[in-house]
């Protein structure tokens, strides 16, 4: 499971989550932001059991990444934003955060309406 949280500076931290995985005592975070090193970013394991991870990203981009654990096997994310084939017969996870390079709208302020007369307020005199 993926979360992102848009950063200041163009930065976007994102939290990489995996359920708890039998025979499984060491995870690894592999991808493009890595060098793709086979023991790259350590999980750290969670109370509950579920594996996180937590990297800040430039937005603006797409990362290709995968999950390695002490077992020798790679893993894809469930919910990546989508996969894409490599080189070996497999394929990435694709982490996508071009739409985060998107500065929100700002909304548009409406100016306050002058007081109408009515009761307790002064009327307009002409002079």
């Amino acid at each position: 499971m993926l979360q992102k949280k848009l950063l200041a500076g163009g930065k976007v931290e994102v939290t990489f989550r995996m359920p708890p995985l039998d025979d499984v005592v060491e995870l690894y975070l592999c991808g493009d932001f890595s060098g793709w090193q086979v023991k790259g970013i350590p999980f750290i394991l969670e109370q509950d059991g579920t594996w996180a991870a937590r990297l800040e990203l430039d937005a603006g981009k797409s990362y290709r990444f995968r999950y390695h654990d002490n077992q020798g096997r790679w893993m894809n994310d469930r919910e990546a934003d989508g996969y894409v084939p490599n080189d070996f017969g497999s394929e990435d996870s694709v982490l996508d955060l071009t739409m985060a390079a998107e500065k929100p709208a700002k909304a548009k302020t409406k100016k306050a309406a002058a007081p109408k007369e009515g009761p307790g307020k002064p009327k307009k005199r002409n002079r």
